[in-house]
């Protein structure tokens, strides 16, 4: 292994580990407690090796952020894989989505709620971001109905989702009242 080769290994593990940590911390402790200079304590490395990296908290937040979405679509793709009609894969898909949401709330944040810097809907949206939507768009493109462009009944479909991810983790909707919450949007929203 040549020289460049086990430094580009050794940046690429360091850099595994600092959205491993700040990931982490953000899980236990919220994302205020995401600063560089804990990041650096834990990960036992100077700011300036953070810097190397990331330019600041808001790079980091779109790395987890990325990873978030790579997770999610993994998630979405394999709850509606045994499903075995549209009914199914779709209820299937809105119990992940809000599954995920409720495990990784840090995570939920970093990709719908924080600036991480990077660009939604737009050509240079980054591949794990297009990848989630695709997920989505995978079952839901199926029920949008005659004459309703798939893409746009999606982000419908999924901002009633994100509404209900944010509003249960808020406490502002009662939690018994979860499954019927998807079953009534499945029923209303989805051409079955």
């Amino acid at each position: 292994m040549s020289v460049q080769e086990r430094k580009a290994r050794e940046r690429a593990v360091r850099e595994r580990l600092i959205v491993a940590t700040a990931r982490e911390l953000a899980e236990q402790q919220g994302w205020d407690a995401v600063t560089t200079r804990r990041l650096a304590e834990r990960i036992e490395y100077s700011q300036p090796v953070l810097y190397s990296h990331f330019r600041g908290k808001r790079e980091i937040i779109g790395a987890v952020a990325l990873q978030g979405a790579a997770e999610m679509a993994v998630a979405v793709r394999a709850a509606t894989s045994s499903a075995n009609s549209p009914r199914e894969r779709v209820t299937a898909l809105a119990r992940a989505y809000l599954d995920f949401a409720e495990r990784n709330p840090a995570v939920y944040d970093a990709l719908f709620q924080l600036d991480g810097g990077l660009a939604y809907a737009q050509e240079d949206t980054p591949e794990p971001l297009k990848d989630a939507f695709a997920a989505l768009m995978e079952s839901l493109g199926e029920v949008a109905g005659d004459g309703v462009h798939p893409g746009l009944f999606t982000e419908v479909f999924w901002a009633s989702l994100h509404g209900l991810a944010t509003l249960t983790r808020t406490g502002r909707l009662l939690p018994e009242d979860a499954a019927q919450r998807v079953e009534l949007l499945v029923d209303r929203l989805a051409v079955l």
